[in-house]
């Protein structure tokens, strides 16, 4: 073990009193001599007093400066969050109840409906298209009994609350992508800012922002981890050119938008990786880069299937 800050005693030099002359005794030393050395002390202490006063202001000024650079990323993160947070929407998956077909009271409290599970998404357009994981609305894609409903939480343009059934206009489980339709008539909403995935470098700052577990509005933060990553997709073929952070994802994280620092769209959150047996993220997590979705998402909303499956 080595110990910071001892020293031996062998070398620890004496220490010499600073601003006092040695009078040695019995020697003649004039009074304009004694004068002249006290006043050169006093000058001396002085000076010192007069240094460390200068030095002061220096050191607080560089301590200010950290802290008003601290509270401006604190802000930028906080105006971020709130500038992107009304575009993001929070989808649950209902079952009905055998013999209810009653939307409207699944919609107002879950009345006679099964919570399947939760998902988050983010507004695409003005017109009510909201992109999500395939895998969020697969139940309600796949359904044979005509039970599965999805209800979507979101925020209009003034702030409101507002629940709506949402609808599939399409799906690609190759690239783990779906497109629901919400009635906004009488809401304005506000499309999510698209950015692009090309040009990503790793290390650069990302935020996550979804449900997880079902809490609204979360937002978390990270890095790009890595590039290039391959997932397997819902349909057992695997997603190229996946994004890796270190943002937290979990349950309820999926569809929801990993932002860059301008608040643009970078990719879909997707997947994470958990430790075996535990069911706890290990903090690898994945998501579909956006330019892949901007190519796949037009084709969904106009042909409502994947353009390579659309003939």
């Amino acid at each position: 073990m080595v110990v910071l800050g001892v020293v031996s005693p062998q070398h620890i030099l004496p220490l010499v009193p600073i601003c006092k002359t040695q009078i040695p005794p019995n020697s003649a030393v004039s009074s304009e001599t004694q004068y002249l050395t006290k006043r050169k002390a006093l000058i001396f202490t002085s000076s010192s007093l007069i240094s460390s006063f200068i030095y002061t202001p220096h050191h607080y000024s560089a301590t200010a400066f950290q802290i008003d650079q601290f509270q401006q990323d604190e802000d930028r993160i906080v105006q971020l969050f709130e500038e992107t947070s009304p575009s993001v929407v929070f989808i649950k998956n209902l079952e009905l109840a055998k013999g209810s077909n009653d939307s409207t009271k699944v919609l107002a409290n879950d009345e006679n409906a099964k919570v399947e599970g939760t998902g988050s998404g983010f507004i695409w357009d003005k017109f009510g298209h909201i992109v999500t994981n395939y895998h969020v609305v697969g139940k309600l894609a796949t359904d044979q009994s005509g039970l599965q409903r999805c209800k979507v939480s979101l925020v209009n343009a003034k702030g409101e609350s507002i629940a709506k059934e949402a609808k599939i206009v399409g799906v690609d489980p190759a690239f783990d992508l779906a497109v629901l339709k919400v009635d906004v008539e009488g809401d304005e909403v506000k499309p999510i800012s698209v950015g692009t995935s090309r040009g990503l470098r790793v290390g650069q700052s990302c935020f996550a922002i979804g449900n997880p577990y079902g809490f609204e509005n979360t937002l978390t933060t990270g890095v790009v981890s890595g590039l290039g990553r391959e997932i397997p997709a819902p349909n057992g073929a695997a997603i190229k050119g996946a994004i890796q952070t270190d943002a937290a994802i979990n349950a309820g994280n999926s569809g929801g938008p990993l932002i860059d620092s301008s608040g643009h769209v970078i990719g879909v959150n997707t997947a994470t990786f958990t430790r075996r047996g535990s069911g706890m993220s290990s903090g690898v997590n994945f998501a579909i880069p956006i330019d892949t979705v901007v190519r796949t998402i037009p084709y969904l909303i106009v042909y409502g299937t994947a353009y390579k499956d659309r003939y």
